[in-house]
């Protein structure tokens, strides 16, 4: 099966499940994310503003933005550009209709990068959503320890890869 077809059957996947099943898996496994030593020792995390059919991140991002440093990315043309959440930064709705944060470009490491997937394999191959922005920023901080949230139905025996996908490090999911 070629990604975009793993795409669709991702997508009908998601439809089979109502919004409040997705939100109480979301629950469990942010709550996995929470006691993960990588977390836990990670002061700048850079998390994402989750779309509705993804494993639920804003209450959590709420949660840790006061404990830790959160840098959450923003769109700008084809490339990621991390913003750091300070206590008032306000967001907008991005290009993707994604709340991204209104603030300076955030230049510092991160310990940890939390990503997002359509799917994901116990090797680490993803599957985005077919633009590249994650491959393309993950490229850029190769030493970086990354973690990808999914729910169940998301983590395949194969996810298709190319030479320039960039793996994930650990899976989280139920």
């Amino acid at each position: 099966m070629d990604k975009k077809e793993l795409r669709q059957q991702i997508r009908a996947a998601k439809k089979q499940h109502t919004p409040e099943e997705l939100r109480e898996q979301s629950e469990l496994i942010l709550r996995k994310l929470a006691a993960h030593p990588r977390f836990l020792a990670a002061e700048r995390v850079m998390l994402y503003a989750s779309l509705p059919d993804e494993v639920q991140t804003l209450a959590f991002i709420e949660e840790w933005r006061h404990r830790k440093t959160v840098i959450l990315p923003t769109v700008v043309g084809d490339d990621i550009i991390p913003v750091e959440l300070a206590d008032d930064t306000p967001f907008a709705e991005g290009d993707f209709h994604i709340p991204e944060p209104q603030n300076h470009p955030y230049t510092g490491a991160f310990d940890l990068i939390v990503v997002p997937g359509m799917a994901f394999d116990k090797e680490g191959h993803r599957l985005g959503r077919g633009r590249g922005y994650y491959d393309r920023f993950l490229a850029q901080h190769p030493q970086t320890p990354t973690l990808g949230l999914c729910f169940d139905f998301q983590l395949l025996p194969h996810v298709p890869s190319e030479p320039h996908d960039r793996p994930i490090n650990e899976i989280l999911t139920l």
